[in-house]
């Protein structure tokens, strides 16, 4: 039997490969009906919205996206949890533009539901990474 933490790390790796993918059904199931993201600048974006952008990409409307995530910190307290991560993020933008890549700390909230752990709330610091 996989612990909390295995779990969230597990969660985070399908939420990754289903990304790249362009699977918007996995990664919308592995977020709660209430999920908020808050990115800098942007208006808070609830499950709806990112649905719709979700579904874009993978009508390849929009960019692809590609990255890697690495955990910093997970801490379970019951039903609920928190992690950190290092992100970084490569959008493909379609029609041939030039990638544009993104990284920065990322701070989550998880809930248990279901038996099943699923991202509620995140918020990204993720700012331009400067080609060198």
């Amino acid at each position: 039997m996989q612990t909390d933490e295995q779990e969230i790390r597990q969660l985070v790796a399908t939420w990754m490969a289903a990304t790249k993918a362009g699977d918007a059904d996995t990664v919308l199931n592995l977020m709660t009906d209430d999920a908020v993201f808050l990115v800098p600048g942007r208006p808070v974006m609830r499950k709806a919205d990112f649905a719709a952008a979700a579904k874009a990409q993978a009508a390849g409307q929009a960019s692809r996206f590609d990255g890697t995530s690495e955990i910093q910190e997970i801490q379970v307290i019951g039903d609920w949890a928190f992690m950190w991560t290092h992100l970084t993020v490569i959008a493909t933008p379609p029609g041939g533009a030039p990638p544009i890549q993104r990284a920065g700390h990322t701070l989550s909230v998880l809930r248990k539901q279901g038996g099943k752990w699923r991202l509620a709330r995140d918020a990204n610091l993720l700012a331009p990474v400067s080609a060198s």
